[in-house]
This record gives structure tokens, sequence and C-alpha cells, in this order.
């Protein structure tokens, strides 16, 4: 049965966590964020960095890699217009990146110094109450995720991402190339080609020239995995919009 899209979008901001905050204080966080455009590849946050900034996904999707001492790289999460980079970087004294966040899909950040949202959650309970319930989104996702990449075939996990980066690049149309979602997928590039191959037959994607367009969204659902509907649930209970 597919899922239900739920994007959310309001004079410009898509981000839903920015808009499941009370008018008030989403008022007073908007004066403090910086749009920033990104590009494919960029990558905004690198491994034993200090972190300065923290970046609200507003379209686009970044993925937070981990790259092994042979040089081979794995996604271990990606965040789209549903989160925020290293919340984890917001309580304690967490002051460097443990993964590299690269853009994945290209789209829009809104960045805000890591010290002013610390002082603005310090001031303004529901801010941190949605952080709070942020935390536990990420590191659910990231068990899932885990869970995931052992347990189900690669093209339901194809799918799945292509549904996540569906949702946040906010458009039918979004760039992706094998070699990268090689990478997202942490399989070999030959498996890639065999799984998309498969989507594309099967009239659910188009892909040509490192760009993928969605051509049927509710097929998509219903080849993935139950991770996609999982986490959307998860994140329909802790956010509503306001």
């Amino acid at each position: 049965m597919a899922i239900v899209q739920k994007i959310f979008q309001r004079d410009g901001l898509a981000n839903r966590l920015l808009l499941s905050l009370p008018p008030a204080t989403l008022a007073r966080l908007m004066s403090q964020l910086e749009p920033v455009p990104t590009k494919s590849r960029q990558v905004i946050d690198h491994l034993g960095d200090p972190i300065r900034y923290l970046y609200f996904v507003n379209g686009g999707l970044v993925s937070l890699v981990k790259t092994m001492r042979d040089g081979r790289t794995v996604e271990i999460g990606a965040i789209g217009i549903e989160g925020i980079t290293d919340p984890n970087a917001l309580f304690g004294e967490i002051d460097n990146a443990i993964l590299e966040a690269v853009v994945q899909v290209p789209g829009a950040l809104l960045r805000i110094e890591r010290a002013a949202l610390r002082r603005e959650m310090d001031a303004d309970e529901a801010l941190k109450g949605m952080v709070r319930g942020y935390i536990h989104f990420y590191l659910n996702q990231i068990i899932q995720t885990a869970a995931c990449n052992r347990l189900h075939a690669l093209e339901e996990r194809c799918c799945r991402w292509l549904l996540l980066a569906h949702d946040s690049a906010l458009s039918d149309s979004f760039p992706l190339t094998h070699e990268f979602l090689a990478m997202m997928l942490g399989v070999q590039r030959a498996g890639v080609t065999i799984a998309a191959s498969f989507l594309q037959r099967a009239g659910l994607i188009h892909y040509t020239r490192g760009h993928v367009t969605v051509t049927d969204r509710a097929g998509l659902e219903d080849a993935a995995c139950e991770c996609y509907g999982a986490l959307h649930a998860e994140l329909d209970r802790l956010f509503k919009v306001h």
C-alpha cells in the first residue's frame, strides 16, 4: 500500500522542524538564519573539524558519510527537509564533527551559528524540545539504516533512498550518479547499475546521464522496504506542522 507523501511548504520554508515551531519562536529564529545555496558533492562538515554552524535543510539532501582506512565510504544516514546537521553538538561538549556531511542532492540550507542556536534553546523551551525530539528521530534513523543495510534487498534499499531524495529535492528530477548512489548504499557500482535498470524497466524511474526522474511515486513506495514508512510515521508522531 502506497504511503501518502507529506511535504509541507509555507512562504518558501520546507524544513519540517522549523515548520513545527510556534510562530513566535520561528520568527525569532528566522531572523538569525542565513540562506546557503549548495552544489553536488559539497562538503559542509569535514571529519574532525570544529562545528561552527548548524544547517537546517530547506531543500536537497545531505549524506552523513563514514570513510574507512582503505578509502571506502558508506552512508550512515541522510538529512533532508526533516532535519538539521550535527544536533548532537547542541548538548554537552561535542565540538568537532564525527562524520563527514556531503551534499548529495543540491538545494538550499539555512545556516545558524552553533552558539546562537544554543542561546535560543536556553531561552525557549519549545525550541529545546524540538531539538531533543529531532535527536531521538536522528538516532532512530541511523539505527533503522543500519538494520536496513544488513537485512533488506538492494532494490528495496535503493527505492527507500530514492524516496528520501525525492521528498527533499522538492522536484521529480534530481542529479544522481551511479558512483555516488553506490557509496550511499555501501555496494559496488555494478550492483547499483543492475538495481537502477530494474527500476527503470518497471517504469518507476527514468535514469540518464547522472539524472533521475521519479515517474511512478506510488510504485516506488510499494517497492521500498518498511524503513521509509517507519521513519515517516515517527516523523509525523514527533513533529506537527503549525
